[in-house]
C-alpha cells in the first residue's frame, strides 16, 4: 500500500482513533471504526462488479454520511471516482457519463429517477433499498462481511472532476491519489488543523475544495460535521450545535449569511469556538471580511486562490486580510509563481501578465482533451527567461493558468481577469473583474453585477454592466460613482437593471454571463 493515498489515511485513523467520531450529519454520527467497516463493505461489492481496471464510477446524490462512505469506497479500489453535484440536470449527467464512459453510478432515492430518465446502461447502486431491484448500501451492510484489502498506487488516477461553467460542455480534470493526499497535507499544515477540530462540511463534494474538507479531516483524524446550506438560520445553528472550529466557505455562503433582509445574525459570543475560516471559489469583498470578523471574532480568515489544473496556488495570510483584502496572497508551500508578459519575460511590479504555476499540486491533465492540455500544461522551458534551467532538464510540467494577475512591491499577487474574459475596447484591454470590484466596494446598494463586452464594429467591444438591487438606481448616479475610480475607457456604455441575474445551473456562485450576453447581443 502506498503511503501517499487517502486509503492509507483511513487505515491509520482506524488503528489509532477507531472510537472517535469521524462524521456528523444532523442527528447521525459515525466513528472511524464504523466508517472503515462500511467503506470496506462497499469497496468489496464494487470489486465484485468485475469492471475493467480504472473504470469510472460516478456518485450523484445528496449530501450525507453515505456519500462520504461511497467516496472513500471508490478510492479504496482500482476504479476512478467521478463526483457529480446534485444540482446537475439529467442531460448534464448524461454528458459526463458519455464523456468519461462511466460504468457504475452510486445514487440515492431522490436522484434515482434522474438516472432512469437518461436510460443509463451501467450498474446502479443506491444508498437505500428501493422496490426497483437496485442493489443498495443497506443490503451490502447486511451481507458483505468478508475482510477487504487493497493496494493503491499513488500515481494512479483517482478522481475526475467536472465543473459546468458557461459553455455547458466542460472537460474533466484528472487527479491522482498523490494529488489528493498532497492537498490534504499542505492545507492541514498552513491552516494549523488539529485532531480536536470540528470541520464544517458545507461545501459540495463535486470539486477539489469540497473533497479536501473530507481528506483534511482524515489527515488530522478530526471530525467532519456535514451540513446542507439551505437557510442562514439553520447554518448558524449547525455551527453552534456541532461546535464547529474550522469553517470552509465560498463567497456566496458569506453573502447569504449576512444578508440583512433575511434574518438576524446571532450574537458573536455563540461562535467563540470558530478559530479558522477559509474562502475560495470567488472574489472576497471587504464587506464579507468585515462581516466575518464581526461575528467570528476569534477566527483567522484565509482567502485562497485555486486553479482547475492544480489544487491551489495562493493563500492570503490572515494578518494581511484587512490590510490588502483585494490580494490573492502569496504562493502556498512547495509552489513557485511567476507573472509573464507576452514576450516570455517576467513582469515588472504592478505589470499585468499571465500567472505561471510551478511546483506541487499540479493535476494530471484534462480527460480526452489534447488541445486544452496543450494550452495549459507547458514545458518548464517557458520560464527559460526567468529561471536557470540547470542541466538542460526541460521535461518538467508547469501550468500556464490563463489567469491575468500582477504583483505588488511586497510580492503579493492580485487577480485581474481570466484570459478569455478580457474586453477589448478602443485599443485597450479591460478586466470585467476590475469594474465589478469597484461596484462592490463603492455602490453597496447593488447586490450583484456582471460586466461583459458586446461586439461593436466601431470600438471592438462596448462594455455592458447588468446589475440587480432592491430597486433601480439611476444610471447617472452609477456612472458618477464609477468615474471617480475608473479610467474613461473603462466606463460602461450601457447600464441595465434586472430584478435578478441568471446563475449557472450547477454552480450558484457564478452569474451566467453567457445567458446575459445572448440576451443583450440580440
Amino acid at each position: 500500500m502506498s503511503i501517499n493515498c487517502i486509503r492509507a489515511l483511513l487505515e491509520k485513523a482506524v488503528q489509532t482513533h477507531s472510537d472517535k467520531t469521524a462524521l456528523v450529519f444532523n442527528d447521525q454520527s459515525i466513528t472511524y471504526g464504523a466508517l472503515y467497516t462500511k467503506v470496506n463493505q462497499v469497496a468489496f461489492y464494487l470489486n465484485e462488479l468485475d469492471l475493467e481496471k480504472h473504470s469510472r464510477v460516478g456518485i450523484y446524490s445528496n449530501k450525507g454520511i453515505e456519500q462520504v462512505v461511497a467516496i472513500l469506497a471508490v478510492l479504496s479500489t482500482d476504479y476512478i471516482l467521478v463526483p457529480l453535484t446534485k444540482m446537475l440536470k439529467p442531460e448534464q449527467v448524461k454528458y459526463i457519463i458519455n464523456d468519461c464512459d462511466i460504468k457504475c453510478i452510486i445514487t440515492d432515492k431522490l436522484k434515482l429517477e434522474s438516472i432512469e430518465e437518461i436510460e443509463f446502461a451501467g450498474h446502479v447502486l443506491s444508498y437505500d433499498t428501493t422496490n426497483k431491484g437496485t442493489a443498495s448500501f443497506e443490503e451490502i451492510y447486511k451481507y458483505y462481511n468478508k475482510p477487504y484489502q487493497c493496494e493503491i498506487n499513488s500515481h494512479n488516477n483517482a478522481v475526475i472532476t467536472y465543473s459546468f461553467g458557461m459553455t455547458g460542455t466542460p472537460k474533466g480534470i484528472v487527479i491522482s491519489h498523490r494529488n489528493l493526499i498532497d492537498s490534504a497535507r499542505v492545507v492541514s499544515g498552513y491552516l494549523k488543523l488539529a485532531e480536536d477540530d470540528v470541520i464544517s462540511g458545507v461545501l459540495f463534494c463535486n470539486l477539489d475544495y469540497g473533497l479536501n474538507q473530507i481528506f483534511c479531516s482524515l489527515y488530522k483524524k478530526a471530525t467532519l460535521a456535514m451540513h446542507r446550506f439551505m437557510l442562514p438560520d439553520e447554518f448558524f445553528n449547525h455551527l453552534i450545535n456541532d461546535k464547529v472550529t474550522v469553517l470552509p466557505l465560498m463567497p456566496t455562503h458569506i453573502s447569504a449569511m449576512f444578508d440583512d433582509d433575511l434574518h438576524r445574525v446571532p450574537t458573536a459570543e455563540l461562535f467563540n469556538q470558530v478559530k479558522t475560516i477559509t474562502s475560495s471559489g470567488g472574489n472576497v469583498t471587504a464587506k464579507m471580511i468585515k462581516d466575518c470578523k464581526n461575528t467570528f471574532q476569534n477566527a483567522a480568515f484565509y482567502s485562497m486562490h485555486g486553479l482547475t489544473e492544480a489544487f491551489r496556488s495562493t493563500y492570503l495570510d490572515p494578518a494581511q486580510v484587512q490590510i490588502r483584502p483585494d490580494s490573492i496572497g502569496k504562493a502556498i508551500p512547495d509552489v513557485e509563481l511567476y507573472v509573464l508578459n507576452e514576450e516570455g519575460g517576467e513582469c515588472a511590479v504592478r505589470e499585468v501578465g499571465e500567472l505561471i504555476h510551478r511546483g506541487g499540486y499540479i493535476y494530471r491533465g484534462f480527460w480526452n482533451a489534447p488541445e486544452q492540455n496543450a494550452l495549459r500544461f507547458k514545458s518548464v522551458q517557458i520560464l527559460k527567461n526567468v529561471i536557470d534551467l540547470q542541466g538542460q532538464l526541460t521535461d518538467e510540467i508547469v501550468v500556464a493558468t490563463g489567469d491575468y494577475v500582477y504583483k505588488d512591491e511586497e510580492g503579493y499577487f492580485y487577480f485581474v481577469s481570466r484570459q478569455d474574459d478580457m474586453i477589448k475596447t478602443r485599443g485597450f484591454r479591460v478586466s470585467p473583474v476590475e469594474i465589478e470590484s469597484v461596484v462592490a466596494k463603492n455602490i453597496p446598494e447593488i447586490g450583484q453585477c456582471a460586466v461583459f463586452g458586446v461586439k461593436n464594429e466601431l470600438i471592438e467591444d462596448e462594455i455592458v454592466m447588468v446589475y440587480c438591487a432592491a430597486s433601480e438606481i439611476s444610471v447617472e448616479e452609477i456612472l458618477f460613482e464609477l468615474k471617480k475610480h475608473l479610467a474613461s475607457y473603462m466606463i460602461p456604455s450601457r447600464v441595465i437593471y434586472k430584478r435578478s441575474l441568471p446563475l449557472v445551473q450547477s454552480d450558484k456562485n457564478q452569474i451566467n454571463k453567457d445567458e446575459l450576453l445572448r440576451e443583450f447581443s440580440a
